[in-house]
């Protein structure tokens, strides 16, 4: 397993985390992956499927989530607090500004229309991070097929039954808790023997 990289200062960590969050439009998930695993390499793979399974699991944005969690493993509080403020500072500025001009510039059918592509966009994207993260869940304890069928049934619940997103994590994530714990246990049963 190689050894992973860590921020070097908590300026590194705010700068970072600040970079990250000006390359987001409608979603930085995409982004964080690439960034937090391939380049800074302070992430596996895997650790970043597990923080962003627990990140969704959390009240507020998976990716505001993400950083206190990271910031903290690396800092602690300070580290967390520093983490979010990388996250949160020049994305308020932007959409201070924005909110200034946007009885004039915003209100124009030409940026309606460039917005809603946008969400195209970032759809693309979290598609494209779901398929580049597919080859971790070979290496979690549930394994590759049983976390395809809980893909499937999430994506069945959300896209054609609608059910709330409370339900969804309440039953098809309970089952995936409860299909880790079985597998887990089976995997100490047979570490003992």
């Amino acid at each position: 397993m190689a050894v992973l990289a860590q921020p070097r200062s908590l300026s590194h960590l705010f700068w970072a985390f600040s970079w990250l969050a000006l390359q987001g439009f409608g979603g930085v998930l995409a982004v964080a992956q690439r960034e937090l695993v391939e380049r800074l390499n302070w992430m596996s793979r895997e650790e970043f499927v597990e923080t962003l399974a627990v990140a969704q699991v959390l009240p507020g944005p998976n990716i505001v989530n993400i950083s206190l969690m990271i910031g903290d493993r690396f800092f602690g509080l300070r580290g967390a607090l520093v983490a979010l403020a990388g996250m949160m500072t020049f994305p308020a500025v932007i959409v201070l500004v924005l909110a200034a001009l946007s009885t004039t510039w915003l209100a124009s059918p030409r940026m309606t229309g460039a917005l809603r592509g946008m969400g195209a966009v970032s759809a693309g994207l979290i598609l494209a991070t779901g398929f580049k993260l597919l080859p971790s869940l070979s290496r979690n304890p549930v394994g590759l097929m049983p976390g395809l069928v809980l893909a499937a049934l999430v994506f069945g619940a959300t896209v054609w039954l609608k059910l709330p997103l409370f339900w969804i994590v309440l039953s098809v994530g309970g089952l995936g808790m409860a299909l880790a714990l079985i597998a887990l246990k089976r995997s100490r049963a047979g570490a003992r023997a």
